[in-house]
């Protein structure tokens, strides 16, 4: 896998940059999941399988989208239906012994009704230990939707459960690269966080880069090399309506979001060196954020609102930066290794994620922005683009398995993952959507 080559780049030099980002190979839209390690820790969970009264929709079952969620997360062991004592569908039906024999912390029960072209949902969760129900609600979706009625219970579970919103009804937005005709065909796709539902929202036979979702999830912004350089454009995901809003000579990249939605962040070497701007999108007006013969890449906004991280070379070699306010002086935040770059932090302001080599290998690594304490997450090798779930709780990164090209989640301490590889061929730059209620 290639990683940045850090010295002033040349047009030529940055499309061919962007190029080997991929290797050339057959994909379908299509993600799989597979869970490769979970937590010592995990809470056991039994999801009863959900009564249905009415003609239900073909497909996977609700109750089974729900395990799979749960179970996604590595927080979380649930119990496969055929090992349960029963299948009780309400309170009454619930014995708290035989769960407890079973070694379950909570029950999920539920049942399922369909009413012309929707399907209402009751279900409730109750702590075994204490034999008291702590989530009772019911829920409706039209029946051609039910793996987001699905999403929602999960959500409304975790919750329940941790304290914390779920983040299964989010998206993910990721790059895909098949060939057509001997010619390369990269692809935008967004997905449901299981890599369900995928659809394409932008073809091209030239790279696309840097997919990164709008504060609403309405919009989705990225660099694009389809005029023959790169151009950063918003993206309104419901109409298809796309905007050029960066196409100054040179480079045009890695834009971020305000938590408004009203600005950007990117880095432009219009002027001659890469450096860090924000344009407001409503008058194209520019502020540059930073003033360094260096390059200055890779910012994202932090947990305020108002300071930015980001990747810079002026100590001799890339590591993360933070600029408190616009203009300050910035702190070098890394220090662990040689290389660390692509800044993502948590939206608590707890943590900041990146990619850190060590010896030959780059791994996904954080540091503890209070303590300043520096922790390797990942045992794969070739870790590339982190983003952050915004419950904080999980972090996918685009990494090599077995040969094959993979995005992979993993939890935000580094104890459980699971994969997402393509069906066939090659998968990258994953961007995780934001919370939308």
């Amino acid at each position: 896998m290639t990683h940045r080559i850090w010295h002033k780049p040349s047009r030529t030099l940055l499309a061919a940059t962007a190029l080997i980002f991929f290797a050339v190979s057959a994909a379908r839209a299509e993600l799989l999941i597979r869970i490769t390690e979970g937590a010592d820790s995990a809470i056991p969970v039994a999801v009863v399988p959900f009564a249905e009264s009415g003609q239900m929709p073909a497909g996977d079952k609700v109750s089974s989208i729900v395990q799979a969620d749960l179970t996604m997360t590595g927080e979380f062991r649930t119990l496969p239906p055929e090992k349960m004592l029963s299948l009780p569908s309400r309170r009454e039906e619930v014995y708290f012994r035989d769960w407890r024999l079973l070694g379950q912390r909570y029950v999920l029960v539920g049942a399922l009704s369909r009413s012309g072209d929707r399907v209402q949902a009751r279900y409730e969760l109750f702590d075994v230990n204490r034999e008291e129900r702590i989530l009772g609600e019911t829920a409706a979706a039209p029946a051609s939707n039910m793996r987001s009625l699905a999403h929602h219970i999960s959500d409304k579970v975790y919750e329940a459960i941790t304290g914390v919103p779920g983040a299964f009804s989010t998206k993910l937005a990721y790059i895909t690269l098949d060939t057509a005709n001997g010619k390369p065909r990269y692809r935008l796709q967004v997905s449901d966080v299981d890599g369900k539902r995928a659809r394409i929202r932008l073809e091209s036979q030239e790279p696309i880069l840097s997919p990164a979702w709008s504060p609403d999830g309405e919009k989705l912004a990225y660099v694009s090399f389809e005029t023959g350089k790169p151009v950063i454009f918003v993206h309104e995901l419901a109409t298809g309506n796309r905007t050029k809003v960066a196409d100054f000579p040179g480079l045009n990249s890695a834009p971020a979001w305000s938590d408004d939605g009203r600005s950007l962040l990117m880095t432009l070497s219009k002027d001659g060196n890469a450096e860090i701007y924000r344009m407001n999108l409503d008058t194209r007006q520019l502020t540059k954020l930073t003033n360094h013969w260096a390059i200055d890449t890779e910012p994202s906004y932090d947990a305020t609102g108002k300071g930015i991280f980001f990747t810079s070379d002026r100590s001799g070699g890339p590591q993360i930066y933070h600029m408190d306010t616009p203009g300050a002086e910035p702190r070098r935040i890394t220090f662990g290794s040689r290389y660390n770059a692509r800044p993502r932090p948590d939206n608590d302001g707890n943590y900041v994620y990146y990619v850190h080599q060590r010896d030959r290998a780059f791994h996904i690594a954080r540091t503890e922005l209070k303590t300043g304490e520096e922790t390797i997450l990942t045992r794969t090798e070739s870790d590339e683009s982190p983003s952050v779930a915004p419950n904080g709780r999980m972090l996918i990164y685009a990494t090599r398995q077995n040969g094959s090209n993979v995005l992979t989640v993993i939890s935000a301490d580094g104890g459980a993952a699971y994969s997402l590889p393509a069906s066939e061929g090659d998968v990258r730059e994953p961007a995780w959507g934001p919370l939308v209620r």
